[in-house]
């Protein structure tokens, strides 16, 4: 059997899978950056906050792609299940 063209979801898919890794990227170095802050010793470094608030940010983000991908693979499945029920019913009559 032949492999199948790329279809728009499995694009769809590889994209959220790529963003995936970036904001993990994000994350990787916004939890850097905090432990530098916090490791400087010179009290607590004005950029906490705000490197707290990008991390709570990167973390939803985050989340809510990988639901995205998780809906987008269940739905991709769903339609080639229904493809292959399709074709059967094609085949038999």
């Amino acid at each position: 059997m032949s492999k199948e063209p790329a279809k728009p979801a499995d694009s769809l898919v590889q994209e959220l899978l790529a963003e995936r890794r970036q904001l993990k990227v994000a994350l990787e170095r916004a939890r850097i950056e905090v432990a530098d802050a916090q490791a400087s010793g010179g009290g607590p470094d004005p950029r906490l906050g705000e490197l707290h608030a990008e991390l709570v940010r990167l973390r939803k983000q985050l989340d809510d792609t990988r639901a995205e991908v998780n809906l987008l693979r269940t739905e991709r499945d769903e339609l080639r299940d229904g493809i292959a029920h399709a074709l059967t019913q094609l085949h038999t009559r």
